[in-house]
């Protein structure tokens, strides 16, 4: 696993698009910009301490896609979708990690470790060298990021 960097168009996406969701009370969890066949997307990813629901997906649109459209920082055609970062969402950045810190996580490993694949935890904290979770015996681990396919928040329902 790897912190994620954006990519130059991600990049001027998130600076565009971050006073907006700031000013409606939204955390730009992330921004995606991808291919899908043909066709390229780009996701905003969106939260609040209440959840996102589909009202508030729809009241952020209508200003991300007229700034879009005035600043057009993508010059080929795309379809942009804006949504919730998900219950159980991915953390792929530094600041994921800050934000989720004492939050229970699920992590995938590469290959075993301690005869395990995957664990769930308490998430200690993250930097270059790996993430550290509190285990369920009250024991502290650090796994180093090479040996992680992912961490995500876990619920259980």
């Amino acid at each position: 696993m790897k912190f994620k960097k954006f990519g130059t168009t991600e990049q001027k996406v998130y600076d565009l698009v971050k006073p907006i969701t700031d000013e409606l009370g939204y955390y730009l969890w992330d921004v995606c910009y991808e291919k899908e066949g043909a066709v390229w997307h780009l996701y905003v990813f969106i939260d609040s301490d209440e959840g996102i629901t589909i009202q508030d997906c729809e009241r952020a649109t209508e200003p991300i896609n007229a700034i879009m459209d005035k600043e057009d920082p993508i010059s080929q055609s795309y379809v942009l979708e804006i949504g919730s970062a998900g219950l159980e969402r991915e953390l792929v950045k530094e600041e994921h990690f800050e934000v989720c810190e004492g939050d229970t996580v699920k992590i995938r490993f590469i290959r075993d470790i301690d005869g395990k694949r995957e664990i769930v935890a308490i998430l200690a904290g993250a930097d270059k060298n790996g993430v550290s979770v509190t285990l369920e015996d009250g024991t502290q681990k650090t796994f180093p990021l090479a040996d992680i396919a992912y961490v995500r928040l876990y619920f259980e329902i």
